[in-house]
C-alpha cells in the first residue's frame, strides 16, 4: 500500500466499500457527538468525513497518523466568515485552504488554459519576453530594480510588452500571444490589483481592425461561456457577435467608453422637452444651443425631498454647480 495516500478525498464511492483505503490531507473540521470523534479530512480534490453514519461511504480508521500537529488556527480552514486582511495575508496558506480561494486559484488556473488553447487554435505562437528590460512608458511609473553588475544602473519592470511584440511583428513571426506579467508602480484599481497583474497579450501582423475583433471574439466569448457557470449561479453569456457600439455613442448614452451594458440606466437629450418651456436655466441652455441630458431613474419619485437635497450636495462636491431633477 501507497504510504501516503490509495485514493483523494473525491476518489471513494459505493463501490468501495469494503476496501481497506489510505487518505492524507488537512483537518477540514472535527465535531464529537456521543462520544464519537467526526473528522472531515480535506485534500485539493474533495472532503471526505471519517466516521460518519450518514452519506454514501463510511471510513472507519484502524490507524491515525498525525504528520504534522497545529495549535489553535488563528482563523478557520471551513466556513466563509470573512476575517481581517492582515490575519489573512499573515497566514495566507490556511486561508488559501478555504473553499472559496482554493475554487478561485483553481479557476484561474482553468481560465488561463482555456485562453491558451483558444489562442493557438486561432493560430498565435506564444511567446515569453523579457522581464528586466528598459523603460517603455505606458502611463504609470515604472518599478526599478538595481544593477549588480552596472552600479548606479536600473532595470525597469515592464508595464506591458509592448516594444518586444512589436519587434516580434517586424521580425515576421506574424500573430503573437502571452499571459503576460506587467507591473506598474500605481493605486490599486476596480478591475487591477496594485503593482502588478497578468493580461491576455497578443499582437498581430497585416491586419485590419475587423480582423483583430474576428480572431479574439471567439476566444474570449468560449471562456465566459465555459466558465459562466462555476459557481452553480446559472450565468449565461450574450451570443456572438459582440456589440459594437460607436465611441460618441457610447460617451453619449453611457457616459463612459466601457459601459456595463446590464445598467438599465441611460443617459438621454431631452432639450427638446424644455425648449420654450419657461423653464429658466434649462430653457436658456437650449435656445443658446447647448445640450440638456438626463437620466430617467425608476422608483425615485416615490423618494423625500431629502434624497434629491443629498444628491445634490454629492454632485456639488464632484466640482458640478448643483443637480436637477424632475418627478411625476
Amino acid at each position: 500500500m501507497h504510504a501516503y495516500r490509495t485514493h483523494t478525498c473525491a476518489d471513494l464511492r459505493a463501490a468501495n466499500v469494503g476496501e481497506e483505503v489510505r487518505l492524507s490531507g488537512w483537518v477540514h473540521r472535527t465535531r464529537e457527538h456521543a462520544n464519537v470523534l467526526f473528522v472531515d479530512l480535506r485534500d485539493h480534490y474533495g472532503v471526505t468525513q471519517i466516521v460518519v453514519e450518514t452519506g454514501e461511504i463510511e471510513i472507519y480508521p484502524s490507524a491515525v497518523t498525525v504528520q504534522s500537529a497545529a495549535d489553535r488556527l488563528p482563523l478557520p480552514v471551513f466556513g466563509e466568515t470573512e476575517y481581517p486582511e492582515e490575519i489573512r495575508l499573515t497566514n495566507r496558506f490556511l486561508d488559501l485552504r478555504r473553499e472559496r480561494l482554493h475554487k478561485n486559484i483553481v479557476l484561474r488556473s482553468n481560465v488561463i488554459s482555456s485562453l491558451r488553447r483558444r489562442m493557438i487554435d486561432q493560430g498565435f505562437t506564444e511567446f515569453q519576453t523579457p522581464i528586466l528590460t528598459a523603460s517603455s512608458p505606458e502611463g504609470a511609473r515604472d518599478y526599478l530594480v538595481p544593477s549588480r553588475v552596472h552600479p548606479g544602473k536600473f532595470y525597469a519592470l515592464p508595464q506591458a510588452p509592448q516594444m518586444f511584440k512589436q519587434l516580434l511583428m517586424v521580425a515576421g513571426f506574424d500573430r503573437y500571444f502571452q499571459i503576460a506579467p506587467c507591473f506598474r508602480d500605481e493605486d490599486a484599481r476596480a478591475d487591477r490589483s496594485p503593482g502588478e497583474f497578468y493580461q491576455l497579450d497578443f499582437e498581430m501582423s497585416f491586419v485590419t481592425q475587423d480582423d483583430v475583433f474576428n480572431a479574439i471574439e471567439p476566444v474570449l466569448h468560449g471562456v465566459f461561456e465555459e466558465f459562466a457557470d462555476f459557481d452553480g449561479k446559472g450565468r449565461t453569456v450574450s451570443p456572438l457577435p459582440f456589440k459594437r457600439i460607436p465611441y460618441r455613442e457610447s460617451m453619449l448614452k453611457y457616459g463612459s467608453d466601457k459601459p456595463d451594458l446590464r445598467n438599465p440606466l441611460l443617459v438621454h437629450d431631452v432639450g427638446a422637452f424644455f425648449k420654450g418651456s419657461g423653464f429658466g436655466r434649462f430653457a436658456s441652455m437650449v435656445d443658446e444651443g447647448q445640450v440638456v441630458r438626463a437620466i430617467a431613474a425608476p422608483e425615485t419619485h416615490e423618494k423625500s425631498r431629502k434624497f434629491f437635497d443629498e444628491m445634490n450636495s454629492w454632485a456639488q462636491s464632484e466640482g458640478f454647480p448643483g443637480l436637477g431633477y424632475a418627478t411625476q
